[in-house]
């Protein structure tokens, strides 16, 4: 707990002392609210996803970053994003409050086979990284013909 006042107090003598509380972790706190966010304010590539018909789609909020520093890579089942919001870096510049996350940020999607990574569509605009992953064609549903006494049957799958 941090209080933005002193606390006064006198002692048997009738001098005046003052105590200060303070909270030795307040900064741990924050660096670590700054490293791997909160419920309320996730750290550096809050996401949200959906299932639109046949694709799912995923979004990231990337404020502040160039196209050319995002990295979309798929290996097997794993879709890596990777963005950078540089630092910066002037000789001359004093920072008077620094809240934005800077540096090299990730984050992995691991996607079910039924997904065709083959096809992945992505599309930035406005800080917001679209992703379209269209669902592969053998997981949609398909009719599947059955033989009974000679007789052709199609059921649906």
């Amino acid at each position: 707990m941090t209080l933005s006042a002193p606390l006064k107090s006198t002692t048997s003598r009738g001098v005046m002392k003052m105590l200060m509380r303070t909270n030795p972790f307040r900064e741990l706190d924050r660096l670590t609210q700054q490293v791997f966010g909160t419920a309320t304010r996730p750290a550096a590539m809050p996401m949200d996803a959906w299932r639109d018909g046949d694709e799912f789609i995923v979004e990231f909020d990337l404020p502040g970053v160039k196209a050319e520093d995002v990295d979309l890579d798929v290996e097997r089942n794993v879709l890596t994003v990777k963005a950078e919001r540089p630092v910066l870096a002037a000789k001359d510049t004093e920072m008077i409050a620094a809240e934005r996350p800077r540096g090299v940020f990730s984050r992995q999607l691991f996607l079910g086979d039924n997904l065709d990574t083959d096809r992945v569509q992505a599309a930035y605009d406005a800080g917001v990284l679209r992703l379209t992953i269209p669902v592969a064609e053998k997981a949609k549903p398909h009719k599947v013909e059955i033989t009974s006494n000679g007789k052709r049957h199609s059921i649906k799958s």
